[in-house]
């Protein structure tokens, strides 16, 4: 219910300051639940145009001065169609002195907005905007004054109205926590600048053929700005399973460069088989969102010409990033290693492979083939299972299953004593990986299977 006490307050704003409906309703929005602040302002000045017409009846000073006040400094015709009723000669001129008549331009700055963002696929926005000082100063001034404290920040009942204003306009809704595009309105110029949340792919993917890794790798010579060594291109390889991926997704999205998350890497010699590995392709400003991933599979598989395969393609957000980086710390995978060995060894010594490496703790000091880009630390990570298959008197087939991040060509080699302990000092001869498979990645590995 409004009171005296809120009107007699309005009263001595408008006094003080000119001001549309919507920034004399903002300083009550925490009043009257389901009214917009446009809907409180004029409320309040409708109030006070019965009260002023009511006192010039019997105290004409009194209610010529209310009218007064109401119709000009809150530019409310109601009011001036009274005193002019009466043969008063009155203009209404200026403008707001807090929002600056921001609002009687919201339809005019969303349709601006909707010409912009239409360049654009989306099913979501957000609006945002930039204050001027002198704007937020001013109404800060206003209700220090007059001890306001049931009032609404100017820039949400912006962000809100234009954010209306546009839904109408073009029958997206405002999204709060994810929104496709965040607007940004600066209310000094208009002026307005749109930011494209990525667009993110996940699923899975299978590398059939060697000799590929996983992202670009920036030729070590020139780091990517092009030389002899690498032909120009800026890279040490020609091809990477996330290029292979990202070419056609970024054709048919529109977007101007991706970023490739993946649940750990295999080595650029090794195959990744099985089910796939987890990753999640992020489409920086991509025009177009509404996509049938089910025909981007099958066109992405086309072109990777039998090296890459996805599978599983859904649409993915930022936290399942977090994830699958988090996993791939304790999730664990399978490999098969095709072994070599220097001096053949008896069956009963290979026997040791599965009683000494199975359950055991591997300690292995930062690869000296990974030296140049990882930190040189000794890591602590399990083996869960090891099998074995004979091929000839010096080959072996390996199934080793295995903690994250394990380095399995050094499980195997012992890398001049930095793994300890490895097949080759088990078997107390040389052992060599010949060729490395990941044929199984889990999310996670229960302690109780090990």
């Amino acid at each position: 219910m409004v009171t005296m006490g809120l009107i007699d307050q309005a009263m001595e704003i408008l006094k003080a300051y000119k001001l549309c409906n919507n920034c004399l309703g903002r300083q009550f929005a925490l009043l009257g639940t389901g009214l917009s602040n446009e809907e409180r302002g004029r409320s309040i000045k409708t109030i006070l145009t019965l009260m002023g017409h009511e006192f010039f009846t019997k105290d004409k000073v009194r209610g010529e001065s209310l009218l007064r006040t109401v119709a000009v400094n809150g530019f409310f015709a109601p009011a001036l169609g009274i005193l002019q009723s009466m043969g008063l000669e009155l203009r209404i001129e200026g403008k707001c002195e807090i929002c600056e008549n921001i609002f009687s331009k919201k339809e005019e700055i969303a349709r601006k907005i909707a010409s912009e963002v239409g360049k654009y696929e989306f099913n979501n926005f957000l609006i945002g905007s930039k204050v001027p000082p002198r704007i937020s100063e001013k109404e800060d001034a206003l209700r220090a004054t007059f001890g306001i404290s049931t009032g609404e920040a100017l820039k949400a009942e912006i962000n809100r109205e234009i954010g209306k204003m546009l839904t109408v306009i073009t029958g997206k809704k405002a999204e709060f926590n994810r929104p496709d595009i965040l607007v940004v309105l600066d209310l000094e110029d208009f002026s307005i600048s749109i930011e494209v949340n990525p667009l993110y792919i996940s699923g899975r993917y299978l590398k059939l053929k060697r000799g590929i890794p996983q992202t670009k790798w920036p030729c070590r010579q020139c780091r990517g700005k092009g030389c002899e060594r690498c032909g120009g291109t800026g890279k040490m390889y020609q091809e990477s399973v996330e290029e292979i991926i990202a070419k056609p997704v970024l054709e048919i999205t529109g977007g101007e460069e991706s970023k490739f998350h993946g649940a750990g890497r295999e080595d650029i010699d090794a195959r990744m088989l099985g089910s796939g590995r987890r990753f999640v392709l992020e489409i920086k400003n991509p025009k177009k969102r509404n996509i049938d991933l089910k025909e981007l599979e099958n066109i992405i598989n086309t072109y990777s010409e039998g090296k890459v395969k996805v599978m599983d393609l859904s649409f993915s957000n930022k936290d399942e990033v977090r994830n699958i980086k988090a996993m791939s710390q304790i999730s664990t995978k399978t490999y098969c290693a095709l072994v070599e060995l220097k001096d053949q060894v008896p069956l009963e010594k290979l026997e040791l492979l599965k009683t000494k490496l199975t359950g055991e703790i591997i300690h292995q000091q930062t690869p000296k083939r990974v030296t140049h880009r990882r930190a040189n630390l000794v890591r602590a990570k399990k083996v869960y299972r090891v099998d074995y298959k004979i091929l000839d008197s010096n080959r072996l087939e390996l199934i080793i299953e295995g903690q994250g991040g394990l380095y399995i060509k050094e499980l195997i080699s012992g890398d001049e004593g930095r793994t300890k302990p490895s097949v080759s000092s088990i078997l107390n001869t040389e052992a060599k990986c010949l060729q490395l498979d990941v044929i199984k990645v889990n999310e996670k590995r229960s302690e109780h299977q090990a």
